[in-house]
């Protein structure tokens, strides 16, 4: 009910009331001057009636009136209370709502009885909300990408990828993968690779393994000499080389791997790669840089959320719709989920308001005491200023009922 509505039920009722006493005082008047010209007892007795309910209609309407105002604007003592008085009225209401409705006793029976999960499966499993819901969730994260504010944007990644590469040890990353590399024998065959293209090479280069024994042999040595010594060479090195592929417990890889093992030490304990590498990767990413690379991955989620939502087959839109149906059935099937959520609602719920009542009465209080003098009465008046009639009315009619009891009483005595 609006307050348009109030007022013209409250205006009905104060000329209600006050057409009552009105009545009752042209009776009186009435009973004054038939009294003059007639002896008739009922006179004395409606004259006595109509009186009493003058006097009743008007001290109630005092009483009611002195809620709300001054009487005929007259600054009479202890009227216009609400005005007067609302300050310690905000009070008081706050600690009314807070002691008796914002209490672990009242508040429990209806905490208890919460079962939003239900509810949400329910919305959830018509269409036409869910297509609702992911349609707002699209346009508000396509409305957030559009009119983010770039640099922020960048600022916080910048600053975040920032604060993690500063984080980030590089000489324990790159150690620990060596170990990895070595626990999982990856090296192995790293080397077997190694190994097997340097004797393909020296294999399918004899001749030049040749030439190159002839530029450096003694020119008393034969020819032949040279090109057997070549030969053997050759041989002995592929030799050498296969052995090496073949035998996994073989010298050069035993020291091929204890070798790795301390280098990877070495890159974790030792204080000067902790520097170099340090100063590598500041090298490679400055303060300048980062915030460059931040501006572009923005550039390219931003452009990549925009395109893809606004797409009539939206990745995402998909995503968010299968991500909502799944949820909706879950809460459906899964009895312990709901139970689980209801719970952890309950209990968050009881806690929040419990923990926050002191809050809620000086909201209270302070809403009311900062109101106008006038406001505030204006708003209770039409509140309950319509029921509060009902005392003048019945002011009337009581007082005028013990004024005519009152004047039977005298007869008879």
């Amino acid at each position: 009910m609006n307050n348009d509505i109030k007022a013209v039920q409250l205006r009905r009722h104060k000329t209600l009331a006050t057409g009552l006493f009105l009545l009752m005082m042209l009776v009186f008047i009435g009973c004054v001057y038939l009294l003059k010209t007639s002896t008739a007892p009922w006179i004395g007795y409606v004259k006595a009636f109509a009186e009493a309910a003058m006097v009743g209609a008007l001290a109630d309407w005092f009483a009611v009136t002195a809620l709300f105002h001054h009487p005929l604007g007259l600054p009479i003592p202890h009227t216009n209370l609400i005005e007067s008085r609302k300050k310690s009225i905000g009070a008081n209401l706050g600690n009314f709502v807070v002691d008796n409705f914002l209490n672990a006793t009242t508040l429990r029976p209806y905490i208890d009885k919460l079962q939003v999960s239900a509810f949400i499966a329910g919305w959830l499993g018509k269409e036409s909300n869910v297509a609702l819901l992911v349609s707002e969730a699209t346009r508000l994260i396509k409305q957030m990408a559009t009119t983010a504010d770039d640099t922020i944007v960048t600022d916080f990644i910048a600053k975040k990828a920032g604060g993690l590469v500063n984080d980030i040890k590089l000489n324990e990353v790159v150690a620990n993968g060596l170990q990895l590399v070595i626990a999982r024998g990856d090296h192995e065959r790293v080397l077997n690779f190694v190994v097997n293209k340097v004797r393909q090479y020296v294999l399918n280069n004899e001749d030049l393994i040749k030439q190159k024994v002839k530029q450096e042999s003694h020119f008393l040595i034969p020819g032949f000499v040279d090109n057997y010594i070549a030969e053997k060479l050759t041989a002995g090195i592929a030799k050498y080389l296969d052995e090496i592929e073949k035998d996994p417990t073989h010298k050069i890889r035993n020291d091929v791997n204890k070798q790795l093992e301390l280098f990877a030490s070495a890159l974790k304990t030792n204080p000067k790669w902790e520097t170099e590498l340090k100063a590598l990767k500041e090298q490679l990413l400055p303060p300048d840089k980062l915030k460059e690379y931040a501006a572009a991955i923005w550039k390219s989620v931003q452009m990549s959320i925009i395109n893809d939502l606004s797409a009539e087959h939206s990745a995402l839109k998909n995503y968010f719709t299968r991500s909502v149906q799944d949820l909706a059935r879950n809460l459906q099937q899964d009895e312990v989920l709901r139970n689980r959520i209801d719970g952890w609602i309950r209990y968050n719920a009881y806690t929040y308001i419990l923990r926050n009542t002191k809050q809620a009465g000086a909201l209270i209080s302070n809403t009311v005491g900062n109101w106008e003098g006038k406001e505030l009465s204006s708003k209770l008046e039409l509140e309950v200023g319509k029921d509060l009639q009902f005392i003048r009315i019945n002011g009337t009619l009581v007082g005028g009922l013990v004024g005519l009891l009152i004047y039977a009483i005298s007869k008879l005595i």
